[in-house]
């Protein structure tokens, strides 16, 4: 699977231990494969087992959350994962590629990893919205990652209408310690659906088009944000 990556926009700044610094951002996305390209997509099929929901939170367990953020907001290297949860393509990098990346790097401290929504799989405006909240609303409760994950572990035929409210519904209850009261209230924060609104202009700022797309910020004391790099063109 290829991938490029290129210098692009404006220095960003992120505070690390109350010290500003300038980070270097880098674009690392797939050539010619992806949602949004003319790629034939990974074939995907929902892998609901009573399992998942525990396997899900063993791998996150410890990590700190809270938004759309997973790992210690300290960490020197962040990574902006651009996603659109009917992606079969960023199914496959957060089944098989993420978790590498959290055990070595996110657990760790030097990595924290920030999702963003772009539509690209989703045929249907409102769908995405829908979705893409009820994943917000679980950051609410710093459980964001939680939903994120069981999604994409019970992702269905691309197409197909499966993404209904029973289904979000049932990755909800799934996800241990959320307060199904408090997130259904928060799916009508209109804050929420602001932040995919600005996700989507950061993107089209930076000519993003197709997912999984990362934006890497790699400020110069963090040699080991090549090795991610590198991890995440594997």
């Amino acid at each position: 699977m290829g991938l490029a990556s290129r210098p692009t926009g404006p220095a960003r700044r992120f505070g690390v231990k109350g010290v500003a610094i300038v980070a270097a951002i880098i674009v690392v996305t797939l050539v010619a494969t992806g949602c949004g390209s003319n790629e034939d997509a990974p074939k995907a099929s929902v892998t609901h087992a009573n399992g998942t929901g525990a396997e899900v939170a063993s791998l996150l367990a410890g990590i700190p959350q809270r938004g759309n953020t997973l790992g210690d907001p300290k960490a020197a290297v962040t990574v902006e994962y651009f996603g659109d949860l009917e992606c079969p393509f960023c199914r496959k990098f957060t089944l098989d590629e993420l978790p590498s990346l959290i055990h070595s790097y996110v657990r760790s401290g030097k990595l924290k990893i920030e999702y963003r929504s772009l539509e690209t799989a989703t045929r249907d405006p409102e769908t995405f919205g829908v979705q893409q909240v009820a994943a917000l609303a679980a950051g609410k409760q710093g459980k964001m990652w939680n939903f994120i994950e069981l999604f994409y572990h019970e992702q269905g035929k691309e197409d197909s209408g499966y993404v209904t409210e029973s289904y979000l519904q049932d990755l909800a209850r799934q996800v241990p310690g959320l307060n199904l009261i408090a997130w259904t209230a928060a799916r009508s924060d209109a804050e929420l659906a602001n932040t995919i609104t600005r996700d989507a202009q950061t993107a089209k700022f930076e000519g993003l088009r197709s997912t999984p797309t990362f934006l890497i910020a790699n400020p110069r004391n963090a040699p080991y944000a090549s090795t991610i790099t590198k991890l995440l063109r594997s």
